[in-house]
């Protein structure tokens, strides 16, 4: 049995969304289609306090804001937008369309379209999130998706100048300074000025979860997102100063974010505790990174790694870190996680901000049944089938006739008749005489 040093010795599990929340998202999405541009202003105003001209900024005043960014941070955009393509375009080549010849005659193919606009939501907030413009636009334009929109609010009603740079750099089509629900709901419904969206990408507090899980339907998402999460998992070898310095370093995302350690050493354990009651307090943002480690954290010792590769597995985590001697084995033995990060050189921070694989990923137990976002998100996998060989067409139609009848479904077994009778001069009994007669 797992010995529990701090916290519960299960996930959470998923969290029921606020009926606060879920009045307000309504309330906002339906004013913005009946009153479009105006309810979005009206919004604005009073979650952000924001109401300028115009939302959309324009070219000349992108180029303005971008050229108020420094220099190193530009090229340090340039550099993390290098490696976020470099692996998006990877992940697209592996994605092929093809056709096969299934009998004589019979073709069948798949295709891979993006679709038309996608609509990245970049969060603000206190703290600009930066590498969230990296993660949607560029992965939404190596997809091949014609128009990008992209949408970030005003931080303490200052423009985001960096964001701005970022989404520019990375060939947003459309931006707009605008936040929470409002951008969401006029990106998916359209506005008089905001034309609408067929995807919704990119993180958010509540109010922008809980909007995308209102509009899914309407518009495809990336996937239902609640707080960050990390899972260290590690052996005897593992580094207690690091295994503490990197689970501080996802409960900053906000206070309700889980942190949690299993480990195979009580002493790793404890030294890990020890360093984090004193890197805790030395932190900038203990604001959020303290209540999540005092009502999220945890930290479990187990018997071995085989122990510790199934309750990490049970947890589903979004990052799941492996400290241990051995980090690649965990490729073979887990398979419920968002992403893996092998090794002390690795690190969650990397694939959040700089490493090139998108840090948009799932959580709350969603990793058990899908990953992140990906280049496959923003594309249409469709099908399409001919049949030029009339007697596999005939063939077929009496096949279509008799599973079609099994199911009652007398339309659908017609449609093959007529194939079978054209082709192959099979008796049509429904059918009209004059009909057969001229089939014959």
């Amino acid at each position: 049995m797992p010995q529990i040093i701090k916290g519960a010795t299960s996930p959470s599990g998923a969290r029921v969304t606020d009926d606060r929340v879920r009045e307000t998202v309504a309330g906002v999405i339906s004013e913005i289609r009946t009153r479009g541009d105006e309810a979005v202003r009206a919004y604005s105003e009073k979650f952000d306090n924001w109401s300028p001209a115009s939302f959309r900024l324009t070219k000349d005043g992108i180029r303005s804001i971008v050229a108020g960014v420094p220099e190193t941070t530009l090229d340090d955009i340039r550099t993390v937008q290098r490696n976020v393509r470099e692996f998006a375009k990877a992940q697209r080549e592996s994605i092929g369309d093809f056709e096969v010849e299934t009998m004589p005659g019979v073709f069948l193919g798949q295709r891979n379209i993006p679709v038309s606009a996608a609509g990245a939501y970049v969060p603000g907030g206190r703290y600009p999130l930066v590498a969230s413009a990296h993660m949607t636009i560029v992965t939404a334009k190596v997809a091949g998706v014609e128009r990008t929109v992209a949408c970030t609010p005003p931080i303490r009603g200052e423009i985001p100048a960096a964001t701005v740079a970022a989404m520019s750099l990375a060939g947003a089509d459309e931006i707009y300074l605008l936040g929470g629900v409002q951008a969401v709901a006029a990106m998916a419904v359209g506005t008089e000025t905001i034309g609408r969206v067929d995807l919704l990408a990119g993180p958010g507090n509540a109010y922008v979860a809980e909007a995308k899980r209102q509009l899914f339907g309407e518009v495809g998402i990336d996937l239902f997102a609640g707080p960050t999460e990390i899972l260290v998992v590690a052996d005897e070898y593992a580094d207690p100063f690091v295994v503490a310095v990197d689970l501080l370093s996802q409960a900053e995302h906000g206070p309700d974010s889980p942190a949690v350690l299993v480990t195979t050493s009580e002493q790793v354990a404890r030294k890990a505790l020890e360093h984090i009651d004193t890197l805790l307090p030395t932190m900038s943002t203990q604001d959020y990174a303290g209540p999540a480690w005092r009502d999220h954290g945890q930290v479990i010792v187990v018997a071995d790694l085989d122990e510790a590769y199934t309750v990490a597995d049970g947890f589903a985590s979004e990052h799941v870190q492996i400290l241990t001697r051995q980090p690649r084995e965990a490729l073979e033995r887990m398979s419920q996680y968002g992403a893996l990060f092998l090794g002390e050189g690795t690190c969650v921070s990397y694939g959040d901000k700089v490493i090139g694989t998108n840090h948009t990923l799932p959580t709350r137990g969603a990793a058990r049944y899908t990953g992140g976002l990906w280049v496959g998100k923003y594309l249409k996998t469709v099908t399409y089938q001919e049949v030029v060989n009339t007697g596999s067409s005939a063939e077929l139609g009496e096949l279509c006739g008799r599973a079609a009848r099994v199911e009652f479904f007398e339309g659908h077994a017609r449609s093959g008749d007529v194939r079978a009778a054209k082709y192959a001069g099979a008796d049509l009994p429904w059918a009209p005489e004059v009909y057969r007669a001229g089939s014959a």
